[in-house]
This record gives C-alpha cells, structure tokens and sequence, in this order.
C-alpha cells in the first residue's frame, strides 16, 4: 500500500476529528515519517516536510502561549499554508478560534487524542510504518510456531503446505500459505501476512482447497504475524554436506532485513513438521540464551578435561 486516507487512520487510532467539516476521507498519507513542528512554531522552516504528519504537545503548547495572539496567528499561517496533511492536537489539547480560522482558511485537518505526546507520536510511527513501509509478495508459507513466526519456502511441490497443516493439527497457527505479503516495518522487523483473497485457506494437492478456520477453529489462524525464522525445503541430495551441528549460521534477507535461515532436506520418512516444531523452539532458546551447541561444547570440554585428570 503506497498511501492511506486521514480518515482511515482517525478510524483505526481512536483519533477525534476537530473540525469535521473538512474531509479526512480524501486526505492521503504517504509518508511514513511524522514531525513535531517546534522549529516550525519558532519561524524555522528551511528543510521543513511538509508531507508528514504533525503533532503538538504540552511543549508546543506551552510555547505557543508564551506568544502575542499576532505572532500566534502569523505561526500558525506560516505552518498550514505549507499544505501539511494535518495536526494532531496530544494530551487533550484543544486548538484556539484562530487556529481553527486558519485551519478552515487553508483546509487543514486538526485531529485530537486524550493520550501522553510520546504515545501518539509511537502509534502513529508504528503505524505509518507497517502500512506505508516496503512490501514485497513471495511464495511460501507463513506459520505461528510457538509464538515465533515461520517462513517456509521452497519448490512448488515439496510439501510446504503439507508440513502447515501438520502443525496446525498440533496446535501452531497458520498465516498464510501459497503467497505471503511481507511488509517491512523497520530495520528489526517484517510482517507477513496472507493477501486478502486466500487468507486462512491452504491448497493440497490431491485434495483441493480447505478452510483451515473452518475445519480447525479460530484458534488455528492469525492474521498477521512477525517474521522471525526461515525454513527452506529441499530434495535430498545425498552428495551434498548438511550441517549436522548447528554451528553455521545462514541468513537470507528480505526488503533489506536479514534474516535466519534453515535448509531443511526432504526425503520419504522424515516427519517435516516436527523438523519445523524443533527448530522453532530451538531458535526460541537461543533468543532466550541458551545454545544446545554451546551446551554440548562444554561437555566436551568438561568430559576432555576429567580424563586428563584422571589419567
């Protein structure tokens, strides 16, 4: 999504509108970036963006009471007659007569929100950020294990959506299967989510497609889900050396971000999903601290280190 109405984003965020004789609806935000005008309210307005989101705290305010009413009204003219998308009002301040004069002259938005500044300034960033951010459409399967969120990639035929709806039957949740929509939030994190039309639906082949909300329950679904971990299957090649260990660390990235990956092979008796399960909850323990590889390191050392003394 390259923007999103004003109206769309009140809506969502609990956002008052102040003047609601201006239409939001038809005010489009694309920029993912917000602005707290102080400079702005000073007379400083070189390198100013105009197409971000503005807000206004208990410092602004403060300020701004500090001035004579002309030189209030001179800021405010200065600041909406750079055609700014609209100012949020924090902590439930409310705009003056004048504001509101200038506000309709130049047909600026004022939106109003009993919340801390620091809080609005977060929900609208975090916002902005996953609508407005970089997205990108892959094939795969995206699945909730254990709270953290699975990328499942691989050939078309391989057995990906098979492996999802084993994990579904043991508890996991499925987020999309076939095509997942990534979306970038920032440099730490991607959002994967399944495109409109096939969401909480998975494809056997053989079989056709099937519900997964009907067939297992609201609890097997999600609708969007933090990228954490990538699993990619692949036929089994008997000349080729799998890590046995853990100990090499791959990564793949996506829309710039890195991110973990395991290359899974696949041959007739391997349980996939349990692979899948385990190596969920092994990167859940690293994130945590512990390291199986570690661990056994030390034994290792500990059990070397024994001998020699015993000998």
């Amino acid at each position: 999504m390259d923007k999103i109405s004003l109206g769309q984003l009140a809506r969502d965020l609990n956002f008052q509108s102040l003047n609601p004789e201006i239409d939001i609806e038809s005010v489009m935000i694309a920029h993912p970036d917000i602005n707290r005008p102080a400079l702005q309210l000073a007379g400083f307005f070189e390198h100013f963006d105009n197409n971000r989101i503005q807000i206004v705290g208990n410092v602004e305010m403060a300020y701004l009471r500090t001035l004579q009413p002309e030189r209030r009204h001179y800021v405010f003219d200065q600041l909406f007659q750079r055609n700014i998308p609209c100012l949020v009002y924090a902590r439930g301040h409310m705009p003056d007569e004048d504001q509101f004069a200038v506000a309709k002259k130049y047909q600026v938005p004022l939106l109003g929100s009993r919340n801390f500044t620091s809080d609005v300034y977060a929900k609208i960033l975090r916002y902005l950020q996953e609508k407005l951010g970089p997205t990108q459409t892959i094939h795969g399967v995206l699945v909730d294990v254990v709270g953290e969120g699975v990328l499942i990639t691989g050939e078309s035929g391989i057995g990906k959506s098979e492996v999802a709806l084993e994990l579904i039957k043991r508890g996991h949740r499925l987020v999309a299967d076939d095509a997942v929509e990534l979306h970038r939030v920032n440099d730490a994190r991607i959002v994967g989510r399944a495109p409109a039309i096939t969401k909480h639906f998975i494809e056997l082949r053989g079989i056709g497609i099937i519900d997964v909300k009907a067939l297992f329950g609201a609890q097997s679904i999600k609708d969007e889900q933090d990228i954490d971990m990538v699993i990619h299957l692949e036929e089994w090649d008997k000349d080729k050396v799998y890590d046995r260990l853990g100990t090499q660390e791959e990564y793949i990235k996506y829309l710039g971000n890195k991110l973990t990956c395991y290359h899974v092979p696949v041959r007739p008796g391997r349980n996939v999903a349990i692979i899948v399960e385990a190596a969920a909850i092994n990167y859940r323990q690293k994130k945590m601290g512990y390291d199986a590889v570690e661990e056994l390191y030390k034994r290792v050392q500990n059990n070397m280190q024994k001998g020699i003394e015993d000998a």
